[in-house]
């Protein structure tokens, strides 16, 4: 904002939160590879802390989407581009567990200092300004996560 405002430079500002879907890398350290990972593997998930920490996950087509709405807007102001939908990282976990149809358990180790608490975007601006929101749930985007880490990771993981 400062440089837009400073030169008078025509910029965009997207605020993107947790996205996910293929072509993630097996081995980047996020939440959704690492329990895919570990699921595919019958390995047990590790939840950090009690697992009620929040998260909410927008699918790479429906970021895309948003991105290219504000690209081809007027609108100068920062925008958050992300899922509402938030649930928590148990939950998560369980889904994960259900989608691979694994038998993993989740096992729970201590939070790390620095883990945010809740992770939800507002995404009233980009409703409002870019009339967008994201139409991919969580369920369908996981199935195509996971036939894609099947696919393409699990020799490599």
């Amino acid at each position: 904002m400062a440089y837009h405002r400073f030169h008078g430079v025509d910029t965009r500002i997207v605020r993107i939160f947790n996205t996910y879907g293929p072509r993630m890398r097996a081995d980047d350290g996020r939440v959704v590879p690492n329990f895919i990972n570990q699921a595919l593997k019958g390995e047990d998930i590790t939840v950090y802390g009690d697992g009620k920490q929040t998260r909410s996950f927008c699918y790479v087509s429906d970021l895309v989407d948003g991105i290219y709405r504000l690209m081809m807007s007027d609108f100068v102001e920062p925008v958050n581009i992300g899922n509402p939908e938030e649930m928590s990282v148990l939950e998560f976990a369980d889904k994960v567990i259900e989608i691979t149809h694994g038998k993993s358990k989740i096992v729970f180790e201590e939070l790390p200092v620095d883990d945010p608490k809740v992770r939800r975007p507002d995404i009233s601006r980009a409703k409002d300004v870019l009339g967008w929101e994201p139409v991919v749930g969580l369920g369908d985007g996981l199935e195509k996560t996971v036939g894609y880490f099947k696919k393409y990771c699990l020799s490599s993981i």
